[in-house]
């Protein structure tokens, strides 16, 4: 990417020259599309690019300067809205060559309707694997996403366009969301920030089972991301889940809350994964750097888990139904993808007795986590086993030199999801290959601040670079 296309700033900084008029969000609109067209074939991470729609909301944040409004907190920054999630005007793909070809959204989530309330710019969708359903991002609608690090690797999954785009320094945010760690996972083999708030912070009102998904953004710094929560969190009475508003201003607290002597526990494996050598020495040194950093008080602990991995994917057995209109399956099985087609089948005849049991152990593994709460504040674990792997998939089939299943690549991030509380994952370094490697930090529910002011910490302590090195402006902070 040329320099003169790059995203230089940071979704803050972009802001608040447009709020200064010191820039035009349409000049940000023309810099951003200019990236975008220099690195999508390469990338592949847009599902629709929508010129049109941008720049009538540039021209609107634009003539809000110019009558002496103020457009809001993230005035012209430019975006990419996952093709999961409504955006008015841009069809709701779903990655699926069974939406790919419906009407328009006539109206946008709650929580790309709060964006654009404040200021921001939708370019289109983001890539996502079929449903949301994979750790990479490839399915038959829009085919293979690419990493900006190395384009043989994916950017991760299922927020993969997200992270793709944000990496490769062409816009400084886009959307995401987190059902089992689809913003942190992308997060980590990008070399990006993801926070997946507590659940119910970010109002979602499609309507999951499972009761795991979360509403977010991945960015290039702490900062953008605690004022994205400031713009979407709050209560809506579509979520009946959603939390009251937060009784902090999370772009204060990044700065100013204070963790020291919270009790900080880090772990491996969390007794039961398997992780790759290097990820495990880089993950373990960075754990070293935040805990000295904070001023936390480490203690010795091993977590006694109920087969999170198998509560996990059980549990999210119902949501991929609700994805479907009535009646299409299963005339539909050859137009998916075959990891959504197995999921369908093994499901169809699921029975209640056999879900009660499901939810038996959904809960017995909610008590495993209040014990590993009990008298710690914070964890720490690789947000991966692994660093990205082959972009056309599938995941590694052997760790260290131990076979594992598909899904032991990305362990560590659905726990977060089963049990509500917040977490994030922060660039923690690089493979001898040059690939990002990510820390992982879990905080109790609900305390969002503890998670992003410790994340502001490490970034403070130990910078990292903002784009991949393809992207234009370098790689300096």
């Amino acid at each position: 990417m040329s320099e003169e296309s790059a995203v230089e700033e940071s979704a803050v900084e972009l802001a608040e020259s447009v709020r200064a008029g010191e820039r035009s969000a349409e000049e940000l609109l023309d810099r951003a599309l200019a990236a975008i067209a220099e690195v999508e074939p390469a990338l592949n991470a847009w599902a629709v690019i929508d010129e049109g729609l941008a720049r009538e909301a540039a021209r609107a944040v634009d003539a809000a300067v110019a009558s002496g409004h103020d457009p809001g907190p993230l005035a012209g920054v430019p975006f990419g809205v996952k093709d999961l999630e409504d955006c008015a005007g841009l069809t709701t793909g779903h990655g699926s060559l069974l939406y790919r070809d419906h009407p328009p959204a006539t109206s946008d989530s709650v929580h790309v309707a709060r964006m654009r309330a404040a200021g921001a710019v939708p370019v289109g969708k983001t890539t996502a694997p079929e449903f949301g359903t994979l750790s990479l991002t490839r399915n038959k609608s829009t085919g293979v996403t690419r990493n900006p690090w190395n384009p043989e690797r994916t950017p991760g999954g299922s927020s993969g366009g997200s992270a793709a785009a944000v990496a490769a320094g062409t816009l400084p945010l886009a959307t995401a969301s987190d059902g089992g760690g689809s913003i942190r996972i992308p997060a980590s083999f990008s070399g990006l920030f993801g926070f997946k708030a507590s659940h119910g912070r970010v109002p979602h009102p499609a309507p999951h089972a499972s009761q795991t998904a979360v509403l977010g953004v991945v960015t290039t710094t702490v900062r953008d991301a605690a004022r994205h929560l400031d713009v979407a969190a709050g209560p809506d009475d579509t979520d009946r889940l959603s939390l009251p508003p937060p009784s902090t201003r999370y772009e204060d607290a990044i700065e100013t809350f204070d963790v020291g002597g919270l009790r900080v526990a880090w772990s491996l494996d969390l007794g039961f994964a398997v992780v790759d050598p290097e990820v495990a020495d880089i993950t373990r040194a960075a754990a070293e750097v935040l805990i000295s950093a904070a001023d936390l008080e480490r203690v010795e602990r091993t977590p006694a888990l109920t087969d999170p991995v198998r509560v996990w994917t059980s549990s999210g057995a119902p949501d991929l139904w609700l994805d479907l209109e009535p009646d299409m399956w299963p005339s539909v099985a050859d137009d998916v993808t075959l990891h959504v087609r197995r999921s369908f089948e093994q499901t169809e005849s699921f029975t209640l007795p056999r879900y009660a049991r499901v939810l038996e152990r959904r809960q017995q593994l909610q008590r495993d986590m209040a014990a590993m709460y009990a008298d710690v504040d914070v964890w720490l674990t690789p947000t991966t086993a692994v660093a990205a792997f082959a972009a056309e998939g599938p995941p590694p089939k052997e760790i260290a030199g131990v076979e594992v299943g598909p899904a032991m690549a990305t362990p560590f991030t659905m726990l977060s999801n089963l049990t509500g509380g917040p977490a994030c994952s922060v660039p923690a370094g690089f493979t001898s290959e040059g690939l990002p490697v990510g820390l992982q930090i879990m905080g109790r529910r609900h305390a969002d601040e503890v998670v992003l002011r410790l994340a502001r910490i490490f970034e403070q302590s130990q910078p990292w670079p903002r784009w991949a090195p393809s992207a234009g402006g370098g790689n300096e902070r």
